[in-house]
């Protein structure tokens, strides 16, 4: 039973990670379409953010596969 919503729960922090990621590409799009002359600094923003987060969803995806493993209530 702890081993399925820890589950849930790795599966909702990729999930969110995955939204996330998007929604920066596709403002940084929007942006660089706006001002064509500004896109190396909207990439160099956009690779920092969708680094940070990577780094948090790969802790949520850590914490739930542990949970499953150890079956922590």
């Amino acid at each position: 039973m702890y081993g399925s919503i820890a589950a849930i729960g790795a599966g909702l922090a990729v999930l969110g990670a995955g939204l996330g990621i998007g929604k920066i590409g596709g403002s940084a799009m929007e942006a660089i379409a706006r001002q064509p002359e500004a896109s190396g600094k909207i990439q160099t923003a956009m690779i920092i953010a969708a680094a940070l987060i990577e780094g948090v969803a790969l802790f949520g995806v850590v914490v739930g596969l542990l949970g499953i493993e150890t079956g922590v209530k």
